[in-house]
């Protein structure tokens, strides 16, 4: 993985922290719990997971969400743990501005940006994802998306790599949450499934020896079927590179006092395009 980085805090990094008003969470290589009232969020059973954890303390697999019809959709616990890859860094220089990572797992990416200067926070249900992302001097949070988060409608991207657009296996009410936290004219990069796919379903987290925790809901799809349920949204670019595919989305979420983006997104293979040339999705 990525050296940490040096030490700074939150509010003085390259980048300005969208919150850096007050907020007293973690600064790189800090560490936040869940919220104060004890809620644990949608993804409790996620958090709870041995397997999980301890695939992310070993650092390698095998790993799987096992679907009530006894299928398996193996996790790549291994790549998660490793240095980003080329495919990763490319993802990460088409960001713009104050980046949160949703779902940041062992936090590859969340350390990679702090390396690089850029304002980043990382979010994951599981503490185990926290501490290592931690460790690595990345800054993180546990909290579940669906909480309430610090920056909320100022972040410039939000990440959600590594089919984390499965999060409550509600894309709608994921893309919906995502929006409330971007700034107006944010950006939002997804990894979806390689292939054109739309299931819901409840799953489990499996290693080769046992199930553990409770069933929750995901969601499998592709870009196709993101595009379908993103609505309000303006697609900015769509690519795949070794092997895996991703949907760059920008809010249109307007606001009276708000900049307009800093820079145009380099997204796809169109690296041209400004942003008059993003193609808005259909209202459905």
């Amino acid at each position: 993985m990525s050296a940490p980085p040096d030490a700074r805090t939150p509010d003085a990094p390259h980048t300005p922290l969208p919150y850096a008003d007050g907020y007293d969470g973690p600064c790189v290589g800090g560490y936040a719990g869940p919220s104060a009232d004890g809620y644990d969020g949608p993804s409790a059973a996620w958090a709870a997971a041995d397997p999980y954890a301890a695939a992310l303390r070993a650092g390698r697999g095998p790993l799987f969400l096992r679907r009530a019809d006894g299928r398996l959709l193996p996790l790549e616990v291994e790549r998660w743990c490793a240095r980003p890859d080329p495919v990763d860094l490319d993802v990460l220089d088409r960001c713009e501005g104050a980046v949160l990572d949703v779902g940041c797992g062992p936090g590859r990416l969340v350390a990679e940006l702090a390396v690089r200067g850029r304002a980043v926070l990382g979010v994951d249900v599981s503490e185990a994802a926290v501490e290592h992302t931690a460790r690595l001097g990345g800054p993180a949070l546990r909290r579940s998306v669906f909480e309430t988060l610090p920056g909320e409608g100022r972040w410039d991207t939000v990440l959600l790599m590594d089919g984390n657009i499965g999060i409550g296996g509600d894309p709608r009410a994921l893309l919906a949450r995502t929006a409330t936290l971007l700034a107006p004219g944010g950006l939002l990069i997804a990894e979806t499934a390689p292939v054109d796919v739309d299931e819901r379903f409840q799953v489990r987290i499996s290693d080769a020896r046992r199930t553990s925790g409770a069933p929750f809901p995901w969601a499998r799809l592709g870009a196709p079927a993101l595009l379908r349920y993103a609505r309000g949204w303006r697609r900015a670019g769509q690519w795949t590179a070794g092997g895996r595919r991703f949907l760059a989305l920008r809010s249109r979420r307007a606001s009276s006092s708000a900049e307009p983006p800093k820079r145009t997104a380099v997204i796809s293979s169109q690296r041209a395009r400004k942003p008059s040339g993003e193609s808005p999705v259909a209202d459905r």
